[in-house]
Order: C-alpha cells, then sequence, then structure tokens
C-alpha cells in the first residue's frame, strides 16, 4: 500500500511542479540552515576520547594568586608549573601519566631535495602515546630515563615520515630538527582528534603535532612553549632556569587512574603532595586541586559555548518559520485536490486512507527537501572553511550520521508540516464534490 501512495504522491507533485518546488525549497532551505549550525556543534561537541572518558583526568592544582582566583573563584590554572610537572611524574600510582606542552621549528633530511619546513611538535613524557592508545607502525618510543635526561630521539607521524621518508621504516634513520641531529625511535599512526582534548589551549580544531620529542630535553635545547604561557606575579626571569623554576604555569598534565583505588589513592598523593608545598611557601590559595575526565574537560574549557547553542536554537527556530510555510502550501495544494478525494471516498476509500495518502506525499516531499537541504549544508559548511581559513577543516565537515540526520529532520518535518493538511482533506464530505460532477 506505501508502494501505492508513493506512486499517487510523484503522480501528484508533477501534476502542481511550481507548487511542489516551492515545498521542497522551503523544506530545504530550513534543513540546509539549522544543519550547518547543527552539524558544527555535533562536531565541535564530540570527545574524541570518550572510549576512555572513565580512567582519564586532565589534573590541575590551585598554585594561583591568593587574592585573585584564575577568572573566576571556581577555577583552577588550566595548566601546571613545570618544577610541579616534574614532580608529579616521580608518583607510581597512575597507569600511565603525561606531562607535555606544543613545540616546534623547521625539519630537514641532510641529503634530501625537500626542502626544510617547520613542523609542529609535542614535548612530552613516553607515556603520551600509550595513555591516547595511538599505535606505531613502526618502532615505539623513547626510553623513561628520557623523560629527566637529554636524549636526542623523536617519534614521527605517518604523515611527515611519508614526507621525509617515503613511508619507509625510518626507525633509526637521522632527521634535523631545529638545528640539532635526532634519531627517529618510532613512526605512529596519524593521529588527528578534533577536538583536541589533550591540549584545549592552542586551538581546539587545529591539527595534532606531527613530532614528538622526549621531556627531558628542555635544559639541552632551552625549550620554550608555543603557545599559552600564564603567570600570577612579578617574576625576575634572567635565565632559562629561572623560567623552569617559575610559577608560570604552561605544561598540560593528564594521568590514567584505571580503578577506584587508584583514583583514591591519587587524591590522597594530590592532597599530601600540595600540603608539602604549603609548607615551602607556595600554593597560597586554599588547597584545592582538580581531577577531570575528557568530557568535564570538554565543558569545562567551554569548547562549545552559549552562543553555539543560541545559534542551534535561532536556526531551528528559522526551521520552524520555513514549516509553518510549508504548512500554508501543502494545504492549499490539498484543497485543490478536494474533488479527487472526494471521489475517492465515495468509491469506499476511508478517511484513514486518505489522511496515509497525503501524509505520504508529504514524506515525498520532505525527502526530496533533505537532499537538497544536504547540498545546501555542504555549501554552508565549505564557505565556514573557506572563511576559517584552515582553523575549522576538521569540524566544518558532515559524516554520514549528520547526513541521515538531515534527511531525517527534513522528513519528520514534512510530516509535521502535512498532519493539519491531511487530516483536512481527509475529512471531506464526498456528497459536495459528487453533487458537482
Amino acid at each position: 500500500m506505501i508502494g501505492y501512495y508513493i506512486s499517487l504522491a510523484m503522480r501528484s507533485l508533477r501534476g502542481t511542479p511550481i507548487l511542489s518546488a516551492l515545498m521542497v525549497a522551503a523544506i530545504a532551505v530550513g534543513v540546509g540552515a539549522s544543519m550547518t549550525t547543527l552539524t558544527l556543534n555535533y562536531m565541535m561537541s564530540r570527545n574524541a576520547l570518550a572510549d576512555k572518558d572513565d580512567v582519564l583526568f586532565a589534573v590541575q592544582l590551585d598554585n594561583w594568586d591568593p587574592h585573585k582566583a584564575f577568572h573566576n573563584p571556581s577555577e583552577m590554572p588550566w595548566q601546571l608549573t613545570y618544577k610541579d610537572a616534574i614532580d608529579l611524574l616521580r608518583s607510581d600510582i597512575p597507569s600511565h601519566q603525561v606531562a607535555m606542552h606544543r613545540w616546534g621549528g623547521p625539519i630537514a633530511l641532510e641529503g634530501s631535495e625537500l626542502r626544510p619546513y617547520t613542523v609542529e611538535a609535542r614535548v612530552t613524557s613516553r607515556d603520551f602515546f600509550a595513555l591516547f592508545d595511538i599505535p606505531f607502525i613502526h618502532g615505539g618510543t623513547w626510553p623513561h630515563a628520557a623523560d629527566n635526561n637529554s636524549a636526542y630521539q623523536i617519534v614521527l607521524s605517518q604523515r611527515t615520515n611519508e614526507k621525509l621518508f617515503g613511508g619507509e621504516n625510518s626507525v633509526g634513520r637521522t632527521v634535523n630538527f631545529n638545528g640539532a641531529p635526532f634519531t627517529v625511535v618510532g613512526v605512529i599512526e596519524d593521529w588527528q582528534p578534533s577536538p583536541k582534548v589533550h591540549d584545549l589551549n592552542n586551538g581546539d580544531f587545529l591539527e595534532s603535532a606531527e613530532v614528538f620529542l622526549p621531556f627531558g630535553l628542555h635544559r639541552a635545547l632551552e625549550i620554550y612553549p608555543w603557545g599559552n604561557t600564564n603567570g600570577w606575579k612579578s617574576e625576575d626571569i634572567n635565565s632559562y632556569e629561572d623560567q623552569l623554576g617559575s610559577e608560570y604555569v604552561w605544561i598540560q598534565y593528564w594521568a590514567q587512574l584505571d580503578t577506584p583505588e587508584q583514583m583514591e589513592r591519587y587524591r590522597d598523593y594530590l592532597t599530601g603532595f600540595i600540603r608539602e608545598r604549603k609548607a615551602q611557601g607556595r600554593f597560597p590559595r586554599p588547597l584545592k586541586f582538580g581531577l577531570s575526565n575528557p568530557s568535564e574537560w570538554l565543558a569545562l574549557n567551554e569548547v562549545v559555548d552559549g552562543d553555539d547553542r543560541m545559534l542551534s536554537w535561532l536556526s531551528l527556530a528559522f526551521l520552524l518559520v520555513c514549516l509553518v510555510n510549508a504548512v500554508a502550501l501543502l494545504l492549499a495544494k490539498f484543497l485543490r485536490k478536494a474533488p479527487e478525494a472526494g471521489v475517492r471516498r465515495a468509491l469506499g476509500a476511508s478517511g484513514r486512507s486518505i489522511f496515509s495518502q497525503h501524509l505520504v506525499e508529504s514524506g515525498c516531499i520532505g525527502f526530496a527537501g533533505g537532499l537538497i537541504g544536504i547540498l545546501m549544508t555542504l555549501v554552508g559548511l565549505a564557505l565556514i572553511r573557506q572563511l576559517a581559513m584552515g582553523h575549522m577543516d576538521t569540524v566544518a565537515s558532515m559524516n554520514w550520521l549528520m547526513m541521515l540526520s538531515a534527511i531525517g529532520l527534513a522528513i519528520l518535518s514534512s510530516l509535521l508540516a502535512g498532519l493539519y493538511p491531511a487530516w483536512r482533506i481527509s475529512r471531506t464530505n464526498p456528497s459536495i464534490y459528487l453533487k458537482t460532477q
């Protein structure tokens, strides 16, 4: 029966092409506008570390100004000082723990025709790859000693390995990074979480690092971070050692705690850690620390803020306006077919059959509007990518789930828009039209 109703719908749409096109356009414009903003919000609010939401935690320590909190009284710095990160790395409680920050510089290969080019680097401790479940294609990470001592070793992303070595196993080869020779110890699969849950301080949706370096290289290379560095008091920074020993926060820190017992032990450890530093004259604020899982971390950093959500509601309101127009057009179209519906009722068709027939026609209009709405959404996202100049490439894109959602939204909207017109036509009194024939 559905097939028969669909064939009647196609015949009806062909019979009134202009009116049908207006209805499809009304649905398409509403779906295109709403799905553009809904897609952006969906892609921005995804948790790239959702599979480890129960065991990964961003670590915060409240070592800020005693008279003025970080942004507001309920917040702590989002990063740690270098000296606190080094001390935390000595704990054996977490299954894995990572201290890291963003850096970068030129990379080159001796004897290659490829010109040196700048890559983004992540200076990190060795557990980075295990904690974030990043698989290696070749080799592995550096030894534990490299987190505290100068080891000129490097891990390349798959993309960087393709550029430098044509995708070959480059373990043991030497690359020149930032003017120093580094031995390649591993090649990982390209890892591009979006948003970058592990580092929301330096562009939530920018691409991840292309090379990875041991955390113990700071003193040897005098590494200053590429990214946010914050402090709350005036300090005399006359040397690199002064930078490392300062109260400036610039290190991101994550810990993996697999069991409730680990969590409890780590909380006790952080409590004792802060009390020891209070005894040394540091941490002037009341004792406070934070352990936020990836979902909480995204919310805390307001990756999707109130303005973005407001735009989503406004786009849905625009879709509602389009639906009101579609209701008027459907009502006009269906009432023009009242004589035909009256004859069908006289020949034995029930009011339910007439209602179902016209509701199916509304669904067909919605399906067509959804397909065109997808095209309009893709155009809108392409414009956003162009205006963002590469900063939204991983977000302003539409996956199959959102495409199916667009079609579903269009069909649902058209069915809702068609309820009243279909009900009106199903209540047609056949005797009126029989007298006029």
